[in-house]
């Protein structure tokens, strides 16, 4: 435990380690990392990092009970997602406990009741049907195209049917048409990540009702939906439309060491 942050014995991810991200050496998975993530993604997120995130609110279809923020960082994200929905029990998930420990700092400073996680987003501990919005942002371009399909799967056993989930990121289109921009983000899986498709990966990992929306230019956001059984998807896919999560009688009480509030009342 760091300042009060649970930590796993298996924190994975050696491959954050071992190369520079943001143009910080030593990897991910220390303490300088954290301390300058904040003021490095002011500066990568034009034209305003709190409006770029804001687009990922503005998507949510859902009237969620139950959040999980995947790569969570220092919790710039997950804390707009508490404000957003103050009722709903929050979860910010991340592999570095010094983000973590970071995160835990600004929840208290803006009197937010958050739930930080250690841990890795391609396997989570979190029981089947948990959540009914699962988010990431600014997170699948510093995975490999491997680890991000696996966070979408994981995001989708992880969702009930008809929750949401919801990816930030940068516009794969603009990414691919002015490579000098890839040099500016110094990340070692940014070009993979550039060269490929969230709306295809999240087609494949059993999403649909898929979209994406372009985000000041630089930015983009991918929303999906776990189908409801049985439904048509080809068609759910042609409209468009998203299926909000109603049912209060999902059961989550196993959740790992916090309740289940029934939707609508105080977590």
């Amino acid at each position: 435990m760091i300042l009060g942050i649970p930590v796993s014995s298996d924190r994975g991810g050696c491959q954050y380690t071992s190369q520079n991200f943001h143009g910080i050496e030593g990897g991910y998975l220390n303490f300088g990392a954290a301390v300058s993530y904040d003021p490095i993604t002011q500066y990568v997120v034009p034209p305003n990092e709190t409006w770029v995130r804001q687009a990922l609110i503005d998507a949510i279809r859902v009237q969620p009970r139950r959040i999980l923020d995947l790569g969570c960082g220092t919790g710039s994200t997950t804390l707009m997602l508490k404000q957003a929905f103050p009722q709903a029990q929050v979860i910010g998930l991340d592999l570095s406990p010094y983000m973590l420990v970071r995160a835990e700092h600004k929840a208290q400073s803006a009197n937010l009741d958050i739930t930080w996680r250690h841990g890795n987003a391609e396997k989570t501990v979190f029981k089947d049907a948990s959540f009914d919005l699962v988010t990431a942002s600014l997170l699948f371009h510093e995975t490999p195209p491997t680890v991000s399909q696996a966070i979408l799967h994981e995001s989708f056993r992880l969702l009930v049917e008809g929750g949401q989930v919801l990816i930030l990121d940068g516009n794969q289109n603009t990414l691919r048409q002015l490579e000098w921009l890839n040099d500016v983000f110094e990340e070692p899986y940014i070009r993979d990540y550039a060269g490929g498709s969230v709306d295809a990966s999240m087609g494949a990992a059993g999403f649909a009702a898929v979209q994406t929306q372009d985000i000041w230019w630089i930015n983009q956001v991918t929303s999906g939906v776990k189908p409801m059984r049985g439904e048509n998807t080809t068609i759910q896919r042609s409209v468009g439309q998203y299926a909000p999560t109603t049912d209060t009688t999902i059961d989550n009480n196993d959740l790992e060491d916090f309740g289940s509030p029934a939707f609508g009342t105080k977590a």
